[in-house]
């Protein structure tokens, strides 16, 4: 039985590895979102687990979704803002660049 137990705290602990991973990695991606914002809502997510016991996935649902939802409660509104602007500025100069590249003598 002992061993049972093991095994099931071993593949829980990966699955809450693996859910704090996708949920950092997709949360570092949002607009505006900086390291103390990840280091924040890790923190936020860890307490409650350690208080109730819960697993991140029952306790937040998707990581993905539940980053989306943190970034937008963590980041203020214009720095998120400013954030996506400047991306869309970085990502056509991207495309121009990528095109020229294309061309023949350039």
């Amino acid at each position: 039985m002992a061993n049972k137990d093991k095994t099931r705290d071993a593949t829980g602990e990966k699955e809450r590895e693996r859910w704090m991973a996708r949920f950092q990695v997709r949360l570092a991606t949002q607009p505006g979102v900086d390291r103390a914002v990840v280091l924040q809502a890790v923190k936020d997510v860890t307490a409650h687990c350690a208080e109730t016991r819960e697993d991140p996935e029952t306790a937040f649902g998707d990581p993905d979704d539940y980053a989306v939802q943190t970034a937008a409660r963590l980041v203020p509104t214009d720095r998120a803002e400013h954030a996506r602007r400047h991306n869309v500025v970085v990502e056509a100069f991207d495309s121009v660049l990528r095109r020229a590249r294309d061309v023949p003598g350039l």
